[in-house]
Parts: C-alpha cells; sequence; structure tokens
C-alpha cells in the first residue's frame, strides 16, 4: 500500500470450522476474542506504559516535594488552576450565550469533550473534590496516549523504538500538564490511535477518532486532515473491491467522519452567537488569530534581542526551534503520509497564531511523530547510552515542570 501503510488482512473465514487444538494436558486453547487481543496488546506494550509512568511519577514527585517546600497547593495547582478552572466551570455552568467585549473572557473558546466527561465524572463520582474527574481523565487518557504512541512506533520502527518514543513524549520540558486537569493527554490519545488506525488501513476507527480529537482542541483540524488527506489519495489509487479486498467506501467514509467534530463544534458556536464567523470572533477576543507567524517571530527576535528571557520563555523557544528542526529531520526520513501532515500543519497553526507565546510548548504536546528521529537513534544506541540519556531527560522534565508552575508564575 502507498503512503507507509498496510491495510489489515480481509481473507474469507473457512466455512468449516478446524478443530479446536488442545493444549498441554488437554487445556482449551486460550480465547481469541476480542478482550484476548487486547490482553496480549498490552502485554507487548506494558514495557512502554512501565517506563512512561516512572517517568511521569517521577516528574509528580519532583513537583510534590517543591510545592510543598514553596507552601503551594499541590492539589489546586493540577486540579484547578489556569485552563482547568475554566474546564470545570463549563462542565458545571455550560457556555456563555453572548460574545461579549471581555478579553480572555469567553469560555465557547474551550472544545467540549472534556468538560462533558468532567461532567460525567462528577455525575458518576460527586463525593470526590472539585476537579478530581478532570484530573483522573487526563491520568487515564496518558496512559492510553503513551500505550497509543508506543503503538505507532512499534509498527514503524520496531518495539524497543516504540518504547523510546513513548518514554520521550513523557519526558518533554512541559510533560507535567500531562497529569493536569488539562485536554493534552485526552487530544493526544485520540491523535495517536486515530493516526494508528490510518497505519493500518482501520479508515472508520481513524475518521472516529479524528472526529473526538476535534471535540477536544481546536488543533484538531490537524489530525482530521491527515485522515481525510490520506484516505482520499488511498482512494485515488484503490482498485475495485473484491472478496478478498475491501471496499474503497471505507477510506472514503473514514475521510468524510474526520472533520466532523470540529466543523460541529465550530458551527454550533455560530448557531449560538448568531453570527457564521462566531467562533473565529470568539478567538478574536483571545487575541488569536493566524497570522502566518509574524507575532511569533517578533516575540522570539523581542526575547533574545531587546530583553532578557526568563528561564521558562527561554525554554518555550528553544522547544519551538526543535520543533522546526525536527521536522524537517522526519520529511527526511520520509515518514508515513498521515504523520508529517499532522505534525506539520500542527506547526503551522502553533506558529502561525499570534495568540499567547508562553503555551506554545504546551500547543506541540501532541505533535509526538516529531521525537521519532530521536527515538529511532536512540533505540539503536546500546543499552547504557540509552538508559543515560532517557534518565537525564526525564530528570529535566520533572525540573521543567517544578520550574514552570512554582519557579516561574503558574502553567503554560
Amino acid at each position: 500500500m502507498p503512503y507507509g501503510f498496510s491495510e489489515p488482512s480481509t481473507a474469507a473465514p473457512s466455512r468449516v470450522p478446524a478443530p479446536a487444538s488442545r493444549g498441554p494436558h488437554g487445556a482449551a486453547p486460550a480465547p481469541r476474542g476480542l478482550r484476548a487481543r487486547a490482553a496480549r496488546a498490552l502485554r507487548h506494550a506494558w514495557p512502554a506504559l512501565a517506563a512512561y509512568t516512572a517517568v511521569r511519577a517521577l516528574g509528580l514527585l519532583v513537583f510534590t516535594v517543591w510545592a510543598h517546600r514553596d507552601h503551594r497547593g499541590v492539589r489546586h495547582l493540577l486540579m484547578e488552576s489556569w485552563d482547568c478552572d475554566w474546564y470545570l466551570k463549563i462542565a458545571q455552568n455550560g457556555y456563555a450565550h453572548e460574545l461579549g467585549s471581555r478579553i480572555d473572557g469567553n469560555n465557547l473558546a474551550f472544545f467540549p469533550l472534556y468538560p462533558l466527561l468532567i461532567r460525567a465524572g462528577d455525575a458518576l463520582a460527586p463525593w470526590l473534590p472539585r476537579g478530581a474527574a478532570g484530573l483522573s481523565v487526563s491520568v487515564a487518557a496518558s496512559l492510553l496516549a503513551a500505550w497509543g504512541i508506543f503503538a505507532v512506533g512499534d509498527r514503524l520502527y520496531g518495539r524497543r523504538a516504540g518504547v523510546v518514543l513513548a518514554v520521550l513524549w513523557g519526558s518533554l520540558p512541559v510533560a507535567l500538564v500531562q497529569w493536569m486537569g488539562y485536554t493534552e493527554s485526552l487530544f493526544t490519545a485520540l491523535c495517536a490511535w486515530s493516526l494508528y488506525a490510518v497505519l493500518s488501513g482501520r479508515w472508520l476507527w481513524a475518521g472516529s477518532l479524528a472526529a473526538l480529537a476535534g471535540l477536544t482542541r481546536p488543533t484538531g483540524v490537524a489530525v482530521a486532515a491527515a485522515v481525510s488527506l490520506t484516505a482520499l489519495l488511498t482512494l485515488r489509487g484503490a482498485r475495485p473491491a473484491t472478496p478478498h479486498r475491501p471496499s474503497p467506501t471505507r477510506p472514503l467514509l473514514g475521510a468524510l467522519v474526520a472533520p466532523l467534530g470540529w466543523l460541529a463544534y465550530v458551527g454550533w458556536v455560530g448557531l449560538r452567537l448568531g453570527r457564521w464567523d462566531g467562533y473565529f470572533a470568539v478567538q478574536r477576543l483571545w487575541r488569536n488569530e493566524w497570522d502566518g507567524g509574524v507575532a511569533t517571530w517578533r516575540r522570539m527576535r523581542d526575547l533574545f534581542v531587546t530583553e532578557r528571557p526568563a528561564l521558562f520563555m527561554a525554554m518555550v523557544t528553544v522547544v519551538l526551534l526543535a520543533a522546526v528542526v525536527l521536522f524537517v529531520l522526519s520529511a527526511g526520513d520520509r515518514q508515513p503520509l498521515p504523520l508529517l501532515v499532522f505534525s506539520g500543519l500542527l506547526l503551522v497553526i502553533v506558529l502561525g497564531s499570534s495568540g499567547v507565546y508562553f503555551p506554545r510548548a504546551r500547543f506541540l504536546l501532541p505533535a509526538f511523530p516529531l521525537l521519532l528521529p530521536v527515538a529511532v537513534a536512540l533505540a539503536r544506541a546500546r543499552a547504557h547510552v540509552l538508559v543515560t540519556v532517557l534518565t537525564a531527560v526525564a530528570l529535566m522534565s520533572a525540573v521543567c515542570g517544578g520550574h514552570m508552575l512554582l519557579g516561574w508564575h503558574g502553567p503554560p
């Protein structure tokens, strides 16, 4: 198949079932249903999930010790601060009915899937403290995200590269956000599994997960475009269906479903505000418009020419520049088309925005395919080199996370 992926096997099953084989001592064979396949997949992925959890637990431990030393509330910072509070209020009170004129004051800028999950969690466990449902969703989604990231790396470059890729994603400078009441973990999980579904030719899964991603963050348009474009290109080169080849309508359905989540929310905001550009008017209130990167370039220039940047702002700039370099390397490695489209569009959206500068590193957290060149190189290294590098980046991530929330002025 083109574009670096293949469709799942669709060979017709035999009409006459084969006799059930017996295990040792006449035991019945292991079940072959969905639960058994999931268990096998989990056993295959457990090193990545265990290593990812260890890295994030280290970051949480460093942050907790730091916060107690500074007499800061850990629960408040992780569950109720900044964007966490916006999502909690949406879950409790719903969305605004009018555009208004207050800068940074309209909650229609926040997409609905995460607040809906918070509301569901609060309904199921009303005794939990404020924000606990949102944090639970984020932690659970981070594990699903690490699993999906491992699955993509494992499919393309092998199990070791998949494990390293998941650990690197959990060791990014702003990775503490993955275990906060933010949407990055949920969004990354949906994107990772959607892209994996594309790579394995499961078009309806790919489109459906992309649609859910489009209900989670405005950058969901990037994964929707990756799924739709790849599906349409596959459809263009598809041959007529046969008993052993799936119908080409599946890629078409995936392409049509993928953008529906993003379009549905943007359209709903327009209807709610009574104007076709309602969502974009809300973004303008948040001083967030696409200007092709002019504002980003000016901010970078000012930081290093006319100002003395704070450590965190310098780190954000380094992350943005590194992301551009990694995308060039990814293109040079000829990554599969859906990964390049997803990462490229995410970069274009984040770098081309005129919005607030300091959250840009967080906005790029879902762009895990950018880490593939590093993951592949480390996977080929000797064991002691690999362990040393991953330990160092995990420690640096823990320190950056503590500085981000405590040493600077709050979450990104």
